[in-house]
């Protein structure tokens, strides 16, 4: 089955270049980030605990 990539936690596009870890203030949720997004250091926020960060 093909990589069908992830959907990026700050943008919300689809993509095939990101990383990807654990919330580092809960620990429970996966957050991903596009390689753009990293870049330009746009923010995201934790849907479990509200933890914001670039």
């Amino acid at each position: 089955m093909p990589n069908i990539g992830k959907i990026c936690t700050s943008c919300g596009k689809l993509t095939d270049n990101y990383a990807i870890f654990k919330c580092p203030d809960c620990g429970k949720i996966d957050i991903v980030r596009c390689d753009q997004c990293r870049l330009d250091h746009v923010k995201y926020v934790c849907v479990e605990c509200k933890f914001e960060g670039p």
